[in-house]
């Protein structure tokens, strides 16, 4: 049975300013990775995306296929207060596992974490389904079991080889030698690319 992580969940959470996975900016690992795309024509989607510092980053650097979706529109208010040209139709409040399109990149920053661990083949499957061939499903995992019983939820490398690996043929995770100083040895770099 899934836990209820509905979107008043998440609006209760931004509200009360209980949000200790907004660290403020980009993540490290990931603008690393975002430095060294050059084509700025990629369709990029940021699943969960909250307060979206990873669209805006790749929005002020140039990609104009930046899209966003999330439950709650509560933290895209402070993405377009920071970002006020960011393309409002990007935005998109809905369930990750209704949002239809296609990508050439999926960015994983904490949405997965977020997720009740019961959703997580669904995520594989549906990361999966919107990306075209040769698309990538980037970003951090924790490889740590963090919590059971309310997000963020944790793992272990083990356990993502066994649920990515059916799915993505090419698949890999490894250590991270970039994460903030609070993850530092607690996060993955995973590369996820559809055959």
């Amino acid at each position: 049975m899934t836990m209820d992580l509905d979107r008043t969940f998440w609006e209760d959470r931004y509200g009360s300013g209980e949000t200790g996975w907004d660290i403020g900016h980009v993540s490290d690992p990931l603008k690393a990775y975002f430095d060294q795309l050059t084509d700025k024509a990629l369709e990029i989607l940021v699943p969960g995306g909250g307060r979206s510092y990873e669209a805006e980053y790749l929005h002020r650097q140039g990609f104009r296929g930046v899209h966003v979706v999330d439950l709650t529109g509560a933290p895209f208010a402070d993405l377009l207060d920071r970002c006020p040209d960011f393309p409002r139709d990007h935005l998109h409040v809905a369930d990750f596992f209704t949002h239809a399109g296609r990508y050439d990149r999926i960015i994983e920053q904490t949405f997965f974490c977020a997720l009740d661990p019961v959703l997580r083949t669904r995520y594989v499957q549906h990361t999966h389904d919107l990306l075209h061939p040769g698309g990538k499903l980037v970003g951090v995992l924790f490889d740590d079991p963090l919590f059971t019983d309310h997000p963020p939820f944790g793992g272990s490398k083990d356990e993502y080889e066994r649920l990515f690996r059916p799915v993505f043929k090419q698949f890999s995770l490894e250590p991270c030698y970039n994460s903030i100083k609070p993850r530092t040895g607690r996060e993955l770099w995973l590369r996820a690319v559809k055959e």
